[in-house]
């Protein structure tokens, strides 16, 4: 079956996985989406829809309230929203969804978690980082023999996961004063009593755009921790600013923030970047960004496969996941 015919057939054919000029790109998300689709019907979820809650007709809808665009349509990459919300079923297993609601119930101000799209979206980033790293949050054991297992060059023992995680969001003077976050952060216990952090963010099915350029306000505090951390290349920051490497770079300016906060708290603070190794527009883009360093070792760039295939993970979660993921 061609597969335009395919993605057609499962509800898939989708206008926003086209990306203008990458063949390659398009055909990833495509795939990606399909598989996802695939996925939900082997499972025998039911389908969910785009928008994700299609207003009902028997409800009144305000009058300073936009009538949709468009009517609500089956998204094969989605599940029922009510059926996820109360099935869990966009997680793995049990302990997974520990994770999960462990993180709902301990919200942090300014956050940006967005419930619906973490419990019925199946190409969404972060479902995948706790399906992904979810195990870990109970055995610390595990968390620590996996982190250094995956990232030898990571000092002290982890003593505590924390998903969809900042050390502070829109704090004057403190960090990056914007509601920036790692979507999973490993805390790390370190010689003399100190600690230190491993941020990670992970992508999917998302191709990397260029970004809107900070205001004078944001990129003044953005300079000052760049300039500081002595991570970049003369002129670099003028070169990432406002392009696809900006996102990458603001995640990378949180970890290198945290050890300049006036507390000293941390000592110590690394960023990943964990994506498909089939997704070529972040394979290249992380490429690119490690050109702008003086020091390419300041972030580490891992694929799921190869997560994976570092055996740490427990057998049935690292099965489950690739079947889910990868294909």
């Amino acid at each position: 079956m061609a597969l335009n015919t395919e993605l057609r057939a499962h509800h898939c054919k989708e206008l926003v996985d086209i990306v203008s000029g990458d063949v390659e790109t398009t055909l990833f998300k495509q795939l990606a989406r399909l598989h996802q689709a695939l996925w939900r019907e082997k499972q025998g979820y039911p389908i969910g829809s785009q928008p994700m809650r299609p207003e009902s007709k028997d409800k009144p809808r305000p009058k300073d309230k936009p009538k949709p665009k468009d009517n609500p349509r089956d998204l094969g990459s989605r599940i029922n929203v009510d059926f996820a919300h109360e099935s869990g079923a966009n997680f793995l297993n049990e302990d997974i969804r520990r994770a999960v609601r462990d993180r709902l119930a301990h919200p942090q101000p300014h956050q940006t978690l967005y419930e619906d799209r973490l419990f019925a979206d199946l190409l969404s980033s972060m479902p995948m980082c706790f399906n992904l790293f979810g195990v870990l949050q109970a055995d610390l054991e595990l968390a620590d023999r996996a982190v250094h297992s995956w990232w030898p060059d990571v000092p002290g023992r982890v003593c505590a996961v924390h998903f969809e995680w900042s050390p502070g969001r829109r704090l004057e003077g403190e960090y990056l004063e914007n509601r920036s976050a790692f979507d999973v952060a490993f805390e790390l216990e370190l010689p003399g009593g100190k600690r230190g952090v491993l941020g990670v963010e992970t992508k999917y099915h998302e191709d990397c755009k260029p970004e809107k350029p900070p205001s004078d306000d944001r990129r003044r505090r953005y300079m000052e921790v760049a300039r500081e951390s002595g991570a970049f290349k003369d002129s670099a920051v003028e070169q990432i600013m406002g392009t696809k490497l900006q996102q990458i770079w603001l995640d990378h300016l949180l970890a290198l923030s945290m050890t300049q906060h006036p507390s000293r708290k941390w000592s110590w603070a690394g960023f990943v970047l964990v994506h498909p190794a089939r997704n070529p527009s972040y394979a290249n883009v992380c490429d690119l960004y490690k050109t702008k360093l003086k020091d390419p070792s300041s972030i580490r760039v891992s694929t799921l496969e190869s997560l994976l295939a570092a055996g740490v993970l427990p057998s049935k979660t690292a099965s489950a996941f690739s079947e889910r993921y990868l294909w």
